[in-house]
């Protein structure tokens, strides 16, 4: 008996050093991008995502708690915008400023604070094509040794891309209205 549970520990012990050494291979940094086609002019787009105001009517985090509480800066629309939530376990807690602003690009920092801390940036590129502009929704950044170890087990890309392309696809609804 206690031959098999030293056994067990000792395969325990080799099971999560492995998942660990493994976690530290995966790269510093992390990027999720969406892309979408929208039948609108950059400048109609680009509002709708620089007046943080206007974000309920497309953005899926919004709706995730509609509790949520909101609170926003001096400043609710291009560079310098600040928008600050408090909410369910879905959307945590955090803030964002615009940090640059143009009908091409819109950049924003992100401070995460709940469930877990994070510094990103949130990067929004609308290229104009014919009666048609592509917006590509990304968020990036740094990825600690414990985001490694999360990611282990958990696919970002797919979790966050979803709620990118549901905000795109409602993103595309209201600016082709």
């Amino acid at each position: 008996m206690l031959k098999t549970l030293a056994v067990i520990a000792v395969i325990a012990v080799v099971v999560i050093a492995g998942i660990l050494i493994y976690a530290a291979t995966k790269p510093d940094s992390f990027r999720v991008q969406r892309t979408a086609s929208i039948k609108a002019p950059p400048d109609k787009i680009h509002a709708l995502i620089a007046d943080l105001k206007a974000w309920p009517v497309w953005s899926p985090y919004e709706k995730k708690d509609p509790a949520m509480k909101r609170s926003f800066g001096a400043v609710t629309a291009g560079k310098g915008a600040t928008y600050a939530w408090e909410g369910n376990k879905d959307v945590g807690q955090g803030n964002m400023e615009i940090v640059e602003s143009s009908p091409q690009k819109v950049l924003i920092k992100l401070d995460f604070l709940k469930p877990f801390e994070a510094h990103n940036m949130a990067e929004f590129i609308l290229a104009p094509k014919g009666v048609t502009t592509n917006v590509t929704w990304a968020i990036y950044g740094p990825s600690p040794y414990m985001s490694k170890v999360m990611g282990t087990f958990m696919d970002f890309d797919k979790m966050i891309g979803r709620d990118f392309e549901q905000g795109l696809a409602d993103l595309k609804a209201a600016a082709e209205k």
